[in-house]
């Protein structure tokens, strides 16, 4: 009888996991949609035209919630098991959620100006036919580098630690979910700005760019072997990255290797 009535509240988490769960990756689901809809027909490549401030912050947001939420999925439903035992009102599961964007339109922010920068210094310092080829194979090839490093490790042990991570950090009240969500964005950056620069690089207005990035960072994140998941990563992007500095026309969506213009429909 004792463990039929044990077995109960078991079942009800099991399924308030995978109804969790089931959101997450339902709202992923919807911010690709309006990703796809708000990209479409827009250029892409190293010398992207971002948009204004408001238009760049609007995409970027967008864009994490549908290439993250089905990864950030473990430390969410941590919380969630932990907040109803500790009577924080249920609104604080979203708010953890909003804490982790936050650390991602940092982030986006940065990476916006510092691009804008390099326009308002040196104007299309990115032809493809100068320089652009080489910078986004150098920086595919550097992202393949920085998963090898202790500080991707470092990052990447936190983001895939979701019960150690949420017993840590977790505090009382909406505060406290706030801070848990932005110190889980944190590492997760720390963990993937490489794999961000990359898509920079490729085309960040791609979608097919965006799913490629999303799963590499859903297989390092939720492969049962941390080693070999980032050991696949790492031997995808040098694949990608070869592939860029010796014949560009093989990866989808860029020019040949003599210039002929980068097609600005990349993997629409």
């Amino acid at each position: 009888m004792a463990s039929n009535t044990a077995a109960v509240p078991l079942r009800r988490i099991a399924r308030e996991q995978i109804a969790l769960a089931t959101l997450l990756v339902a709202l992923a689901v919807v911010c690709w949609w309006i990703t796809d809809r708000r990209m479409d027909g827009m250029a892409m490549g190293p010398t992207i035209e971002l948009g204004g401030l408001g238009f760049y912050t609007g995409v970027w947001v967008v864009m994490m919630a549908a290439m993250m939420f089905p990864s950030v999925w473990p430390v969410v439903g941590m919380y969630e098991r932990i907040r109803a035992a500790r009577s924080v009102p249920a609104v604080g599961t979203a708010v953890v959620v909003v804490g982790y964007l936050a650390a991602w339109t940092a982030c986006g922010l940065v990476a916006y100006g510092v691009i804008r920068l390099g326009h308002a210094l040196f104007g299309d310092f990115l032809p493809w036919e100068g320089a652009g080829r080489w910078v986004a194979a150098g920086v595919v090839l550097a992202a393949a580098l920085y998963q090898t490093t202790p500080a991707k490790n470092a990052c990447l042990t936190r983001c895939r630690g979701p019960v150690m991570f949420v017993m840590e950090n977790f505090r009382p009240g909406l505060n406290g979910a706030f801070r848990l969500g932005a110190v889980h964005g944190a590492w997760c950056v720390g963990c993937c700005w490489a794999l961000m620069a990359a898509l920079f690089a490729l085309g960040l207005m791609s979608i097919g760019w965006m799913a490629f990035i999303a799963a590499l960072i859903a297989i390092e994140k939720l492969l049962p072997s941390r080693v070999a998941a980032n050991w696949t990563v790492t031997a995808v992007l040098l694949v990608v990255g070869v592939a860029l500095l010796v014949d560009p026309s093989v990866v989808p969506g860029m020019p040949d290797s003599g210039g002929s213009g980068m097609n600005m429909q990349m993997m629409h």
